[in-house]
């Protein structure tokens, strides 16, 4: 950190120099933007400053005390000590959150998908486990949970479940479960008590809101189709499920939770614009992957991030190397020391722009 500040302060210095000049630059634009980037950098210049004269003030204080001195003059010479050490503390802090702000998308709500992956109907019913995690997470903090689309297998495990969180930081949370969460156990359905390791995959999507993404009417093909559900009396004798399918990207996106058409094609739209705006923002943190590095692994759903290995009642986060032998308490939805952990570590792990 104390590196990059030193460059701020070198950057800094170099364009009061050159806005001190402005006569000399007459590119109009660039004399602003170079403005701009002085304006963006002062608060942390004048913070660094004012941290590194703190610093010196604690040595002068500490060559002071090494001579002898009285008790009266120790006792007050101990209290100012104090009292620097703990200014020393709160601009350390506001150094760290002006360096490595909040994600700006931390407070939005979510879509989150999950699928089984490999291990057959096992993998379905550790996926069935993952999303009543999350529910139990989500009553916790008082979020709302809307299913989207689901889809069960013959083991009544499920093959996907599409759902959005709605509730004060939902994104920021649960956008660190984004990848293959692994299990390890027996099966109910192994008699001879071997423990399987089996898979399901996560995917958290910002939900978009009207000014994030414009979609093209004429880029959409929209096709109905007859849901299948319970029978009996709630058998559908209509065409209630939509598909949607985006033609520019080839994105695909089902809905059948619903009895009415009109509703299906709205959840519809909802996941097929959050999977839209999650390829874009994608696209743009890997152009920016060289200069920043702003998240806990990549978030790619092809990543092995967690496992729960049910035997040694354990659970680890392999991208932080963290590990709790809370298994039962954490797949009952008590999640917020793991989050505490990943979000002290991502802010760790962020870092200053390019200069």
């Amino acid at each position: 950190m104390y590196e990059q500040l030193e460059k701020l302060v070198v950057r800094y210095q170099e364009l009061e120099q050159i806005l001190g000049s402005h006569e000399q630059i007459t590119d109009r634009q660039l004399y602003n933007k170079l403005a701009k980037e002085l304006s963006d950098i002062k608060l942390a210049v004048s913070l660094y400053r004012e941290y590194k004269n703190l610093l010196k003030e604690i040595v002068d204080l500490k060559d002071v005390m090494s001579g002898k001195h009285d008790q009266d003059f120790m006792e007050l010479a101990q209290a100012e000590q104090k009292a620097l050490a703990e200014k020393k503390n709160v601009l350390a802090q506001k150094l760290d959150k002006i360096l490595a702000p909040e994600d700006k998308d931390a407070g939005r709500d979510c879509i989150v998908e999950i699928r089984q992956g490999t291990g057959g109907d096992e993998a379905g019913l550790f996926a069935a486990v993952l999303y009543r995690m999350y529910s139990k997470y989500a009553d916790h903090k008082g979020w709302i949970i809307e299913s989207m689309y689901s889809s069960v297998n013959e083991a009544g495990g499920i093959k996907e479940i599409v759902f959005s969180v709605k509730g004060k930081d939902s994104f920021r949370c649960l956008k660190f479960e984004s990848g293959v969460h692994r299990v390890q156990r027996v099966p109910t359905t192994e008699s001879q008590g071997r423990v399987h390791t089996s898979t399901a995959t996560v995917a958290v999507l910002v939900e978009p809101e009207e000014i994030d993404l414009v979609i093209e009417p004429k880029d959409l093909r929209v096709d109905t189709y007859r849901s299948s559900g319970p029978g009996g009396q709630h058998m559908q004798k209509t065409d209630s499920a939509v598909r949607i399918t985006h033609i520019p990207t080839g994105t695909v996106v089902a809905c059948q939770d619903e009895r009415s058409q009109m509703k299906n094609k709205a959840k519809a739209m909802r996941v097929l614009r959050a999977r839209i705006l999650e390829v874009k923002i994608k696209a743009e943190a890997k152009r920016l992957s060289s200069a920043r590095k702003t998240q806990i692994g990549t978030g790619d759903r092809s990543e092995k991030i967690r496992t729960y290995n049910f035997p040694d009642r354990r659970v680890t986060d392999h991208r932080i190397n963290f590990t709790s032998h809370q298994l039962e308490g954490i797949l009952e939805g008590q999640m917020d020391e793991l989050f505490e952990v990943l979000l002290k570590a991502e802010s760790e792990t962020r870092a200053l722009p390019r200069l």
